[in-house]
C-alpha cells in the first residue's frame, strides 16, 4: 500500500506519556537475518525516547524495505515540484534581432565611452574598431590609459560587457608592479572571428612589454578567454534523478565524466541515499549538450530539464521536499487503528520523526561515538570506530582484528571497503604522523561527526 499518510503523528517523541513500541525494533532485528551473537537491536528507551506526540495506539510496518519505497521530489523556491520530464537541450541560437550589427549604436556607445575614459582612450577604441571592420585578423589588442582606481576599472569592464559584447577585456600591470591598465581585444567565436575575420590570432596579442613597460605580452586572463554566449545565463540548471545513491556520489560520478570537481556543482540540499530522488542542480558555464550526452552512460542516474540561469544554487534555496512512502508488512490491531492514524495525520499534520534512524543500525551506535567526541575522548572514539564489532561479518572483523594487532595501515586502507568512510579516513591520517597525529585525528573525527549527522 503506497501512501505517505502512514507517516503518522504517533511517531514523534514529544508529549504523551506512552511507552514506545519495543516489538517494532525486535521485529526489524529479526527480519534482518543477523547472526545470533549480535547485540540486541536498539529500542527507543535505550536512547532516551519515552514519549509520543499522539495518544493513538499506532501500528507497525517496514520502512524502506526497497529503495523504491521512498520517493523524494524537491520543492523549488517558486513552489514547483521538481520532476524529470524532458531530456531535450535548450535552443542556444540567437534571435535575428540580437544578431544585429553591433555597430548600429556605435556613435552613442563611443560618446558614452569618451565620458567614462576620456578623449585619448575613445580615439584608440575608434581606431581599433576601424581595424576590426577592415580585417579582424590585423586588429591586435590595445591598452587603455593607466588607471589606479580599481572601482573605475570594474566600471570599464562592465561597460564593454554591456556595449561591445564582441570584445573582451582584462587587466595588465606595468613592470614597476604598481600601475594597472585595461587591455582590449576581439573575442574569438561567433561574435568575434566569424564576423570580423577567420584567421587565428596569438593568445597574447602583442609581442612583448617593450619600452613602454606594460606586460601586455602575458596570456589573456582565462576568465575572459573562455567564450560563453552572451545571451545565455552563465549557469546551467538541470534536474538530477538518482536511484539508491546519495547526492554527493551521483555528482561525483557526473563530475568525473565531465572532468569537473564535485565542488563545481550547486544544489539546495542533499537527498536520501536509499531512495529515488529528483532535485535541481547547477553548473557554471557547462553546455547542456555535454551533460545530456552522459545519459547513455550513467547507471541509476539521469539528468534533464535543462535551462540556463543567471545564478547558481546554494544550500537552503528550496521550499522543502515531497515524500511518497510505501510501508510494507503493516501490523495493526485492526484496520480502524490505521484509519484513526491516517485521519489524525490529515486533520492535525505531524511533527517530523526523530527516532532510532538517527542512531544507526551498526553494533556500535553513532550516539556512543558522538558522546566520546563531545567528552574529548579521542582515543576511545577511534577505538569504537576501528575495533572489531560484535555481529559483524567474519571477513570484516578479520580486517579490524589484523589492524588492531599489527597496525598495518596499508593493509587496512586496501581492505576496508569504500562504504566505511570514517574507518578509511582515520587510518589514512595515521599514515601521516609528521603532520601532528593528535590534531588531525581531532579534526577528522569532527568531520566524521558532521557526516553522521547528515545521514
Amino acid at each position: 500500500m503506497r501512501c505517505r499518510h502512514f507517516l503518522n503523528p504517533i511517531l514523534s517523541p514529544l508529549s504523551f506519556a506512552k511507552p514506545p513500541s519495543r516489538p517494532l525494533a525486535c521485529r526489524a532485528h529479526a527480519r534482518a537475518g543477523a547472526p545470533a551473537q549480535r547485540r540486541a537491536a536498539l529500542a527507543e528507551p535505550d536512547v532516551g525516547i519515552s514519549r509520543f506526540a499522539s495518544s493513538l495506539p499506532g501500528f507497525c510496518g517496514t520502512l524502506k524495505q526497497r529503495y523504491s519505497d521512498f520517493i523524494v521530489h524537491e520543492v523549488a523556491r517558486d513552489g514547483a515540484l521538481v520532476r524529470l520530464t524532458s531530456f531535450d537541450v535548450p535552443d542556444e541560437s540567437v534571435d535575428a534581432e540580437e544578431e544585429a550589427d553591433p555597430d548600429l549604436d556605435l556613435p552613442q556607445s563611443l560618446e558614452s565611452f569618451r565620458l567614462l575614459c576620456g578623449d585619448a582612450d575613445c580615439d584608440a577604441l575608434r581606431e581599433f574598431l576601424s581595424r576590426v571592420s577592415e580585417d579582424g585578423s590585423n586588429a591586435l589588442p590595445f591598452i587603455l590609459s593607466p588607471d589606479a582606481d580599481k572601482a573605475h576599472r570594474s566600471e570599464v569592464h562592465d561597460f564593454f560587457k554591456r556595449n561591445f559584447k564582441f570584445l573582451a577585456t582584462d587587466t595588465v600591470e606595468h613592470s614597476d608592479g604598481v600601475q594597472r591598465c585595461i587591455r582590449v581585444r576581439l573575442k574569438s567565436g561567433p561574435r568575434g572571428r566569424r564576423n570580423f575575420g577567420e584567421k587565428a590570432r596569438s593568445r597574447t596579442g602583442m609581442s612583448s612589454s617593450g619600452p613602454s613597460g606594460w606586460r601586455d605580452d602575458r596570456p589573456f586572463d582565462s576568465r575572459v578567454s573562455v567564450i560563453w554566449p552572451y545571451h545565455l545565463g552563465k549557469y546551467l540548471r538541470f534536474h538530477l534523478y538518482k536511484e539508491n545513491k546519495d547526492t554527493q556520489e551521483a555528482l561525483r560520478v557526473i563530475g568525473k565524466m565531465l572532468g569537473l570537481q564535485p565542488r563545481s556543482f550547486g544544489f539546495a540540499g542533499t537527498k536520501d541515499k536509499r531512495a529515488i530522488t529528483t532535485q535541481q542542480v547547477t553548473l557554471f558555464r557547462v553546455h547542456a549538450t555535454r551533460l545530456a550526452a552522459l545519459n547513455n552512460k550513467l547507471i541509476g542516474i539521469k539528468v534533464g530539464d535543462f535551462n540556463y540561469v543567471k545564478e547558481g544554487l546554494v544550500l537552503g534555496q528550496l521550499m522543502g521536499n515531497r515524500f511518497t512512502i510505501t510501508l510494507r508488512s503493516v501490523v495493526a490491531e485492526s484496520e480502524d487503528v490505521i484509519k484513526e492514524a491516517v485521519d489524525g495525520l490529515i486533520n492535525s499534520g505531524f511533527i517530523n520523526y526523530y527516532g532510532l534512524q538517527r542512531f544507526g543500525s551498526a553494533s556500535v551506535p553513532n550516539h556512543l561515538i558522538g558522546a566520546a567526541l563531545l567528552r574529548g575522548e579521542w582515543r576511545n572514539a577511534v577505538s569504537l570506530i576501528l575495533d572489531p564489532r560484535e555481529g559483524e561479518c567474519d571477513d570484516m572483523n578479520g580486517v579490524r582484528e589484523h589492524y588492531k594487532e599489527h597496525g598495518d595501515i596499508d593493509a587496512a586502507i586496501s581492505n576496508f571497503p569504500r562504504r566505511l568512510i570514517a574507518e578509511r579516513a582515520i587510518v589514512s591520517v595515521f599514515s601521516l604522523p609528521f603532520l601532528g597525529l593528535y590534531y588531525y585525528i581531532r579534526a577528522l573525527l569532527l568531520s566524521c561527526h558532521s557526516y553522521w549527522l547528515s545521514l
